[in-house]
This record gives C-alpha cells, sequence and structure tokens, in this order.
C-alpha cells in the first residue's frame, strides 16, 4: 500500500512538472515520460505504462531502456509474440545487450519457437558463459528438441549447479535417461533422495527396467502408483499399474500376478490396446497367462466396440436435434 502511494504521488509531481514546464514554454523531457511510465508499471497500469513509454520511445536517449519495457509489458499481458519482436529490435543495433537476450530468448520459448530460442541462449552463454541459470535454460531448450547429448553437453559445464540445484539435477537425469546411459540411474536416485515426486519416481523406473533391474524397476513403480493422484494425466495411475504388470510378466512369465495387475490396470481405465497386445510377445510369458491376457484384450475391444457406438448414437441424436430445431426455426 505504501510502494503504491508513492508511486501515485510520483506520477502526480511529475504531471504537475510536465503543466509547468509547458506554461513556461519549456520542453517536456523523454525522460519524464519514461518515469511516468515506469510509475505506471509498477502500479499494473500496463495501458498507461504502454502509451508513456511509448512517447519516451520516441528519443534516441531512452530508446532502450522504454523498447525493453515496452516488451516487459506485452510479455506481462501474455502478447509474447509482441514481446519478442521489442526485444529483438534492440539485439538489432545491441548483439551484445544480455537482459534483451534472456528475455528474448524465454519470449520464443513462450511462443513455442525453440529454435530461435537457441539461437538466443548460444549468444548469450558466449557473453555470460559462467551463467549456471542461462545455461540450464538452454539445456531445457535443446532437450525439447531432442538434442539430449547436446543438453548433457551445457549441463556439464556447471558441475555446481549439477550437485546443488534441483531443477538441474533433474534435467541432467533425464537427459542421461533419454540417451539410454546407465549413470541416469544414479542421477535419479540422487534426486530423489533429496526430493519427492511421483512422476519423477515412474521416469525412474522406467529407466530401471530399461537397464532390466525389473526388482528396483518393480518396487519403484509401485512407490509411484501410490503417490500418484487419481486425476494425473501424465503419468495416469492406471499407466504405472500397466507397468507394474509388464515388468512382473518379463521378469517371471509363469507367475500369474502379472496378468492379475494387468486387469487391475484396465479397471483403473487403462484402454491402449495396442500395448496389451504387446505383452504377448514377451519371451516366457506361460500359455495360462497369454489366455489371460487375450481375455483381457478381447474385454478391452468389446469394451471400445460398445464406447464406439454410443458415441454414434449420441452424435446421431444431436443430428436429430439440430434438424427439428432448424425445421421450428
Amino acid at each position: 500500500m505504501i510502494k503504491k502511494t508513492f508511486y501515485l504521488f510520483f506520477i502526480i509531481s511529475l504531471f504537475l512538472i510536465i503543466i509547468f514546464s509547458g506554461c513556461a514554454g519549456g520542453p517536456v523531457s523523454a525522460q519524464e515520460y519514461y518515469s511516468i511510465g515506469m510509475a505506471y508499471f509498477e502500479l499494473g497500469k500496463y495501458e498507461e505504462a504502454e502509451k508513456w513509454l511509448s512517447r519516451a520511445r520516441l528519443s534516441d536517449r531512452t530508446l532502450v531502456a522504454s523498447t525493453y519495457n515496452l516488451g516487459r509489458l506485452a510479455f506481462e499481458r501474455e502478447r509474447y509474440e509482441e514481446a519478442a519482436k521489442y526485444f529483438e529490435s534492440i539485439l538489432k543495433k545491441d548483439p551484445d545487450n544480455v537482459l534483451a537476450l534472456k528475455a528474448a530468448a524465454y519470449s520464443r520459448i513462450k511462443t513455442t519457437e525453440i529454435e530461435i530460442a537457441e539461437k538466443h541462449y548460444y549468444r548469450l552463454l558466449d557473453i555470460v558463459p559462467e551463467s549456471a541459470d542461462d545455461g540450464y535454460n538452454h539445456a531445457l531448450v535443446l532437450y525439447t528438441l531432442e538434442r539430449y547429448s547436446a543438453a548433457e553437453e551445457v549441463l556439464l559445464k556447471y558441475p555446481v549447479a549439477l550437485q546443488e540445484n534441483k531443477d538441474t539435477m533433474l534435467l541432467f537425469a533425464r537427459c542421461q535417461a533419454a540417451l539410454k546411459k546407465l549413470e541416469a540411474i544414479d542421477r535419479f536416485a540422487d534426486w530423489l533422495s533429496v526430493n519427492s515426486d511421483a512422476k519423477v519416481r515412474y521416469e525412474y523406473a522406467q529407466t530401471l527396467e530399461y537397464h532390466e533391474l525389473y526388482a528396483r524397476a518393480l518396487e519403484e513403480y509401485r512407490l509411484a502408483h501410490t503417490g500418484i493422484a487419481d486425476t494425473s494425466v501424465n503419468p495416469k495411475k492406471s499407466d504405472v499399474r500397466f507397468a507394474i504388470a509388464k515388468v512382473l510378466l518379463t521378469a517371471d512369465g509363469e507367475n500369474a500376478e502379472g496378468a492379475a495387475e494387468l486387469e487391475k490396470a484396465v479397471l483403473e481405465g487403462f484402454d491402449n490396446i495396442p500395448s496389451v497386445e504387446g505383452l504377448l510377445a514377451i519371451k516366457g510369458v506361460s500359455t495360462s497367462n497369454k489366455n489371460s491376457i487375450q481375455n483381457t484384450i478381447n474385454a478391452m475391444r468389446m469394451s471400445a466396440a460398445e464406447k464406439e457406438k454410443q458415441e454414434q448414437e449420441r452424435l446421431a441424436a444431436e443430428t436429430v436435434s439440430e434438424s427439428v430445431e432448424n425445421e421450428q426455426n
């Protein structure tokens, strides 16, 4: 409240200065326009801030600062393309402007133009190679582009962050998992020793399963299943239950527990029929378990067909309803 009162007082004072300057025949300075614009920015009055900063931008003296803050305004209002253009207009004249590079890169992430963001981060890290935060963001962009080796290489430049920053640690684990490296197991384990997240535990279990450490994978899948909320989407609770079934069938195809877990997964909502069909190809699965899996597949197909029928009936009913409504009109 005190801060808001200060900025209101500041704006009023500047308005009075401008009025008296005008009466005295003196020109209003671009710096005064800029100061009013920034005061409105601090108050959250974005339209007013934009108006005054746009005036200040007409002067060379306040051009860069005004352009940068107009970009911030656009970003705050979720106009990310506009924000990026403001920041990149600064870079055309000053390619080494660190603040503009950071802002432009982050804006391009928001516009999903990841390759442009990557170029900005490359330039940024040439200028300030010691910046671990910017290194993380650059690696995250590379990871999004599925350039996992390049992302890992960037992260390795920041050994302190890899030991102390949980986001950097997790991204490094994910990069190594994507590269199918055994070291990813230790990275995930280190992260989970001081953090708790069921989704990350699920990823950890997937890595263990890939490297055929089935007992540990099963343990982690069960913990993940317990921790994941019923409303979770990625992964769904049923996805984790299916993973449990798959590991059990892979580790011991004679044991009926895997087929039982599969039935539970379907009851929880697992509906990926091709994935279930893939279980039939696992070596060592007993005839009894294969029959059970096939019965589950048949039930899933029947359920899918019934849902399709109901959807077609619903669409037909809507079409009839729309036709009657159009005739009445």
